[in-house]
């Protein structure tokens, strides 16, 4: 139980259906759709619209979109790889031999293919139940007559007002008489309603093959990019089998390569082998979980890739035996000290977890990489592009290098735990490279320490940022865990952004039929149940 005299939240409880996001206009969004008799896809969607609009800087329909969806709350999940890929026509002779680590952030070319429409009119066609028309609505109407600026939201505006000034249509579309708007300011993006009623009526084609698809083919080639109509029009995500591992009793179901879910897997699998420490938050158990990151992180960085252009034995890496092989620093075999992925640190994304009336179960995320992504926004749609080719290497022979149709490695990552056969987390934890991280975090506080999935959420964070010997820790963490962390020789760092990631979940109490909700103070949103 929550000490009441403390700040903090309560977890959100109710019968029929919960969603939880990080902007409260998505998440009513989505309880709206479900008290309308949509299911949770068509809640997700509608929510995910929603943020597309009020937290451009977060997630935009120019972004990418993973999703995993159980039908009635079984164990037999699917999962979507929405990752958009690289152009056909790109030169690779070329990019691969300029010397530089990584593309540009603001460089066509670091703008592959978005995933995100096309995630969403292919699971709503299999899972969801209502028209685009009306998923839509709310957006739109944000969209249209305006939309007040939440405060994480203005601030992450703020920094990134440089970037957005380097182009003339940025200053038009996303700044008001040069500056970023400020919390409680109104803001409005007319173009990009416009682009949404076009989706809505007229689906996934507008935006791959017809007009939205020309406006953007021809701006990013305006921008030096080797965009085609080509590559949008045979663009499409595929639905795959989870991947998964045993976890004190659960099963963690992860979305496979590109994402780095199985980074969060691998990464619960090292904790498995240690003693839980009494306190969660103890220097002892933040070194476990530091030391256990930058293991689990090395072989991301030295082998995660487009499986269809890279040879990964997904079951070995999710086993035990290579869990202990890379605990105790045996792992020279698959871990080359070239092949770091040395991309800059990826930090918004939104994530949505929503549970129908009839336990449908979505766990949704949708990103533009970095905030605002590549700061290119097309002048004629009014649509923001994502730049999630940086998170290609640009080192030949790097399973991760980029080349035509490939898909980069991912950060995004949705999550589900079950038990008995049953979904009981419905859980993500926004935050880039942290992704993988959080999720251990979060399930290990929920599952070794009995936390309800608020309290898990608000703890405080640390983060060893790959490939640096920095640990960002936020200045919540207790001074003695600082300090005891500083004795064993980590260098502490305050986070560059406002916090570390923010989560959202919900828990399924079988038992009495009721769904529990959370959602992160770090970011503007809320869980909310009817």
């Amino acid at each position: 139980m929550r000490d009441f005299q403390k700040s903090g939240r309560s977890v959100v409880m109710a019968k029929h259906g919960m969603a939880a996001t990080s902007h409260p206009s998505a998440t009513l969004a989505a309880i709206q759709v479900l008290q309308d008799g949509g299911n949770a896809m068509d809640a997700a969607i509608a929510a995910c619209a929603v943020q597309c609009v009020v937290e451009p800087g977060s997630t935009g329909i120019g972004g990418d979109c993973f999703a995993l969806y159980s039908e009635k709350g079984t164990d037999k999940i699917t999962a979507f790889n929405g990752a958009g890929w690289a152009p056909k026509n790109i030169d690779v002779k070329a990019l691969t031999a300029t010397g530089d680590k990584f593309l540009p952030r603001q460089s066509a070319h670091a703008v592959t293919v978005p995933g995100a429409v096309d995630a969403w009119t292919t699971l709503r066609e299999k899972f969801g139940s209502m028209p685009l028309s009306r998923l839509f609505a709310p957006a739109i109407g944000f969209a249209e007559d305006g939309y007040a600026v939440a405060p994480r939201c203005a601030e992450d505006w703020r920094m990134q007002t440089g970037l957005i000034q380097a182009t003339p249509e940025g200053q038009e579309l996303l700044l008001v008489h040069g500056k970023s708007p400020s919390a409680g300011s109104v803001h409005k993006q007319p173009r990009l309603a416009a682009s949404l009623r076009k989706i809505a009526a007229e689906g996934r084609k507008v935006f791959y093959e017809g007009e939205i698809a020309q406006n953007l083919v021809s701006y990013l080639q305006s921008k030096g990019g080797s965009h085609t109509l080509e590559d949008f029009a045979n663009y499409r995500g595929e639905f795959l089998d989870p991947i998964k591992v045993q976890y004190r009793g659960y099963e963690v179901h992860e979305c496979p390569p590109p994402g780095q879910g199985i980074v969060a897997l691998l990464l619960l699998n090292l904790l498995q082998q240690k003693a839980v420490a009494p306190d969660p938050l103890s220097a002892e158990r933040m070194r476990t979980e530091i030391d256990a990151t930058r293991l689990a992180y090395k072989v991301r960085d030295a082998l995660l890739a487009d499986p269809k252009f890279a040879d990964m034995d997904v079951d070995y890496i999710l086993s035990a035996e290579f869990a202990r092989r890379v605990s105790e620093g045996d792992i020279a075999e698959v871990i080359d000290s070239t092949r770091q992925n040395l991309a800059v640190e990826h930090k918004d994304t939104v994530y949505i977890s929503v549970v129908d009336k009839d336990r449908n179960c979505a766990s949704f995320i949708n990103s533009v990489f970095h905030p605002f992504g590549s700061g290119l926004i097309d002048p004629q749609s009014g649509i923001l592009l994502h730049n999630r080719g940086q998170s290609f290497e640009l080192t030949p022979g790097h399973p991760n290098c980029i080349g035509p149709w490939k898909r980069p490695l991912h950060t995004i990552i949705p999550g589900m735990a079950t038990q008995n056969g049953q979904v009981e987390y419905v859980f993500g934890v926004m935050g880039g490279h942290y992704q993988a991280m959080g999720h251990a975090h979060f399930l290990s506080k929920v599952v070794d320490y009995g936390m309800d999935i608020q309290a898990a959420s608000d703890l405080p964070r640390l983060f060893p940022l790959p490939g640096q010997d920095i640990v960002e820790c936020e200045h919540t963490m207790p001074q003695e865990t600082k300090a005891g962390l500083e004795a064993m020789g980590y260098q502490l760092a305050e986070p560059l952004q406002p916090a570390i990631g923010g989560a959202q979940a919900i828990r399924i109490d079988w038992h009495n039929g009721v769904l529990h909700g959370a959602s992160d103070h770090r970011k503007d949103g809320c869980a909310l149940g009817y």
